[in-house]
């Protein structure tokens, strides 16, 4: 069931610069604003110090598990906004995106994404954080 999100490049502007549109148009539907997502386990403790794949994965998991919580799933996503600490990760981060993405959205456009390099996360050991705004198909209890 489509929830008719749509991401859009308009005509006329340049190409983005990566896996992510310009815009997202809703049509309706409560809209969450999920706080950014660390690498935290379940237990609480940092997952993959020092390993950006390690975290990445994480980060996407409890992503993913906020979205199950609220009935969402990727599919709702109308915009991310990704925070590294290292300018180093780029690459990593996109590489990452790159064979991710396809397995979680239909695609061949993906929800437009802010990425921005920063000084440190809440604590020293995280190297990512991803925030999320997601448009539910229902209001979550």
């Amino acid at each position: 069931m489509s929830n008719g999100i749509r991401y859009i490049n308009p005509e006329g502007t340049c190409p983005a610069q990566g896996l992510y549109s310009h815009a997202t148009y809703t049509p309706g539907g409560p809209l969450y604003f999920i706080a950014g997502q660390l690498s935290v386990g379940l237990d609480g403790g940092v997952v993959g110090t020092g390993d950006f794949a390690a975290q990445f994965k994480q980060v996407f998991d409890n992503l993913g598990d906020v979205l199950s919580g609220l009935g969402a799933g990727f599919e709702d996503v109308v915009k991310f906004t990704t925070y590294l600490v290292d300018s180093q990760n780029i690459a990593a981060f996109m590489d990452l995106r790159a064979a991710l993405f396809p397995e979680i959205f239909k695609g061949p456009l993906f929800p437009p994404n802010t990425l921005l390099i920063v000084d440190r996360l809440v604590k020293q050991e995280f190297l990512l954080e991803v925030e999320a705004v997601v448009q539910a198909k229902q209001v979550a209890s």
